[in-house]
């Protein structure tokens, strides 16, 4: 206190001084945080690069992995957004002092904004004369454009269709234009809106009461019934395509088989219904057929459902082993027998429940008693995963050459296994674990090994599960069907969507189009609205 200063000036410069110099340190403090918070989220974006890779490339234990992969991304997302507020807050500090250049955090190089999206230039002022010495004689020598994308909130209006009347003066006969075709009677709502919502209930899964609330909010007044007699109307519409798709999905020579529980309310309480899904994807064995997929719907599931589904379809059915599916299998069935082919991912799963360390380490950490680790199952888990690991390598190949490399390199492979299997399961009680899960796979061996004999056969059924994974999701948030022809309606709708998306269409923008088309559509032409054929012409007309 004695080196201070005596007089006003000196202190004020002193204290002028101590300010900017905690200005400088905030900064280099922020400066800091912001250095590591953006190093954290570059490191765990790293990580899950790779963990992405190694997946794609290896692929072993992918249950153990998706949760991971999970993981690792909700992580990364908060880190990023830690990232950014810390970065906000060191420009903040930089601004306060002149001493220091502002930080910025390093980032990933921006992919350039598509060519589709309309453009909004905006011409910022320029000068008239010079800054530096006033001359008038300016020339431009170019100019630099800064991109940004920006949303433009939902725009909603009312169409007019105006049908002038005429009277004719000679015989008093009044004549009008016919009323153009309306999805819905008398034109309530338009395809575009009619398409977002169906889109937004199954597609996004949002109920129409969450739908009405969010109109309401934006001064649109659609009550609940209104907007479920706009779904009823829209569904009744789409029948024709749908049965289209039907009938696509059920000629081809192969199917992917699956079902999915679904609540249904009923008096006082909800019962249990059945979404069942067959899927035509022929690409892992590259045939260019389109791929589709077919929903139903039933109140139980007994074997009566899939029987009715599948009634007029010969081929092969990959699905699990449940009994439902036999009398399909039976050699006197009418057409023809179905011939089955069972879902090695079904099996795996069974062991790996019993091999997972990752799962075990979890509950022990909660302080649960984990049960122990089985070997045998881990060497049965590492024994099919060699497998899967053959089977990836000849994905997407012509039937012949999967049948070729299967018979060389697979073969041997599932015969040891099977012959491991046998020799280990003579050793264990029928009540053991293992025992069960082995027993799975050798009691059903023929149908476990059909993919060895017919190269268009995969070896799990993980398409019809990608398929009816919006359903496991959905049921979160839509909690139940409301009765069967609710469910029916919901079978009806996510064969649309499921089938736009499984070819790369945006299912939205492709529902506007049907509704506003496919009344006026001669019915020899109706096959162009679906979802392949209706890419096609997208396509060349960009092109074009």
């Amino acid at each position: 206190m004695d080196s201070l200063p005596d007089d006003i000036v000196s202190l004020r410069a002193l204290a002028a001084t101590a300010l900017a110099r905690v200005d400088v340190l905030e900064f280099e403090a922020a400066r800091a945080l912001a250095i590591k918070s953006g190093d954290d989220a570059l490191i765990a974006a790293m990580k899950l690069e790779i963990l992405k890779l190694r997946h794609e490339l290896y692929g072993t234990r992918s249950e153990r992995k998706s949760r991971l992969l999970d993981q690792l991304e909700l992580q990364l997302e908060e880190l990023e957004a830690t990232a950014g507020e810390d970065e906000i807050k060191a420009e903040q500090a930089a601004a306060k002092t002149t001493d220091v250049q502002p930080f910025t955090r390093k980032k990933p190089v921006r992919k350039p904004f598509p060519d589709h999206l309309p453009r909004e230039r905006t011409v910022l002022p320029s000068p008239t004369t010079c800054p530096c010495c006033g001359s008038d004689k300016l020339s431009k020598l170019g100019e630099t454009v800064t991109e940004t994308l920006e949303s433009i909130p939902r725009q909603w209006k009312v169409l007019q269709t105006v049908r002038e009347k005429f009277a004719c003066r000679a015989c008093e006969a009044i004549h009008q234009p016919p009323a153009p075709f309306h999805v819905i009677p008398r034109g309530l709502a338009g395809p575009s809106l009619l398409a977002m919502i169906l889109f937004e209930k199954f597609g996004q899964h949002q109920p129409l009461n969450r739908q009405s609330e969010r109109f309401a909010r934006e001064g649109i007044d659609l009550s609940l019934s209104t907007l479920a007699d706009l779904v009823g109307a829209a569904t009744a519409a789409l029948q024709p395509l749908l049965d289209l798709i039907d009938a696509h999905v059920m000629t081809a020579a192969r199917l992917h088989g699956d079902d999915t529980t679904v609540p249904v309310l009923a008096k006082g309480k909800t019962d249990t219904g059945r979404i069942w899904v067959y899927v035509r994807d022929d690409r892992p064995f590259g045939a260019d057929t389109a791929h589709a997929a077919a929903f139903r719907y039933s109140r139980d599931r007994r074997g009566e459902h899939p029987e009715k589904h599948l009634e007029n379809f010969v081929g092969v059915l990959q699905a699990d082993a449940f009994a439902g599916y036999n009398r399909l299998y039976a050699p006197d069935r009418k057409p023809g027998p179905i011939t089955d082919a069972l879902c090695w991912a079904h099996g795996r799963r069974k062991f790996f429940v019993l091999a997972d360390i990752a799962a075990n380490a979890a509950k022990g950490r909660h302080g649960k008693i984990p049960p122990p680790i089985s070997p045998l199952a881990f060497e049965a888990v590492k024994r099919i995963d060699a497998v899967f690991d053959l089977e990836r390598a000849i994905n997407g190949k012509p039937p012949d050459d999967r049948l070729a490399a299967r018979k060389e390199h697979v073969a041997p492979l599932v015969a040891e296994l099977e012959a491991w299997m046998r020799a280990e399961r003579a050793k264990l009680s029928r009540h053991n674990d293992v025992a069960k899960a082995m027993d799975y796979m050798l009691t059903r061996w023929g149908g476990f090994t059909r993919f060895l004999h017919d190269g268009r056969i995969c070896m799990t059924n993980n398409c019809a599960e990608r398929a009816l994974r919006g359903i496991a999701l959905g049921r979160k948030s839509w909690l139940f069907c409301g009765s069967d022809r609710g469910g029916q309606r919901a079978a009806a709708m996510y064969t649309l969507i499921v089938t736009a998306k499984m070819n790369d269409v945006d299912p939205q923008a492709w529902l506007a189009d049907v509704l506003a088309r496919i009344a006026d559509i001669p019915q020899n032409r109706l096959h162009e609205l679906l979802p392949w054929n209706w890419k096609a012409a997208q396509n060349i007309r960009k092109a074009a």
